[in-house]
């Protein structure tokens, strides 16, 4: 909880930042977001490749447990794709919203470094913005919600609201709500979503 208020003030001070017209021109451009992006994606395979939490998913892999995370990707793309009606934005930009799984601070970032090009900067950082801002929701509306999900719509679905914050930030709450025998499941799960949101978002925004 306390790491999403980080980056929503963080967020803020950019965008007050940005908004005050003295960020050197090279920065205010964008020029630091493909660096940005590259240690993110590194970041990302460290975090999945230490403390031996990979080797310990891959020797206690079932099948069966995929079909948690496709239905949770198929279920998130569906919705977004609908939300292209009400929004300005069309499917694919809207999936690709959405495709963030719950993981605001590489989604925003992907978004915003691939559509530039065909949207213009300004468009793209809007999109990128509403691509933060709608993932950061999901997680914090998840841990508000896990007692009522879970007593409506039952353990898994816990799982899936979490998107691709199963495996740290709402973790806790999965344990405590949908119990211990979810964890192994909830680690898979968000450890899975983290990997497919580059080859998602950068799918998505190549349509």
């Amino acid at each position: 909880m306390k790491g999403t208020l980080w980056v929503l003030l963080c967020f803020a001070a950019g965008c007050l930042a940005g908004w005050s017209g003295r960020l050197p021109e090279e920065l205010a451009g964008g020029g630091w977001a493909e660096a940005v992006l590259i240690i993110l994606l590194l970041l990302v395979g460290m975090s999945i490749g230490s403390g031996g939490q990979l080797r310990e998913l891959l020797r206690r892999f079932r099948w069966r447990f995929l079909w948690l995370p496709l239905a949770t990707a198929g279920g998130t793309l569906l919705l977004s794709a609908c939300a292209a009606l009400l929004l300005s934005w069309s499917v694919p930009q809207c999936m690709a919203v959405g495709a963030g799984f719950g993981y605001y601070s590489l989604s925003s970032i992907l978004i915003t470094q691939l559509e530039s090009a065909s949207l213009g900067v300004q468009m793209a950082a809007e999109l990128g913005t509403v691509a933060l801002l709608a993932n950061v929701f999901r997680e914090l509306l998840t841990l508000f919600l896990a007692p009522w999900i879970v007593r409506c719509f039952g353990p898994l679905a816990l799982i899936s609201a979490g998107g691709a914050t199963t495996a740290d930030t709402t973790l806790p709450a999965v344990i405590r709500y949908s119990g211990r025998d979810y964890l192994l499941l909830s680690v898979f799960h968000g450890v899975l979503m983290d990997f497919s949101v580059p080859f998602f978002v950068s799918f998505l925004c190549a349509c």
